[in-house]
């Protein structure tokens, strides 16, 4: 598994990911997406229905999962 740091607009696509060389720092508008740990399909994550249902449940509870990482709310 890898890291994609989300960098496009439909969080659906794997070409909006940018592979990653370990975990990145997600700072920017909270709680949005901001990286996933996935299988890595030749710098493009795999998108299967498990990261993309951990996607839904990590925005819809506002709260980072063990492969789906928001960005941070500020202090």
């Amino acid at each position: 598994m890898a890291w994609f740091s989300f960098t496009g607009s439909d969080p659906a696509d794997p070409a909006d990911y940018t592979l990653s060389g370990s975990q990145p720092s997600c700072t920017g508008t909270p709680q949005q997406l901001c990286a996933i740990q996935a299988t890595n399909d030749g710098g493009h994550p795999d998108l299967d229905t498990n990261i993309l249902s951990e996607m839904v449940q990590a925005l819809n509870n506002q709260a980072n999962t063990t492969n789906v990482k928001l960005k941070v709310r500020p202090a």
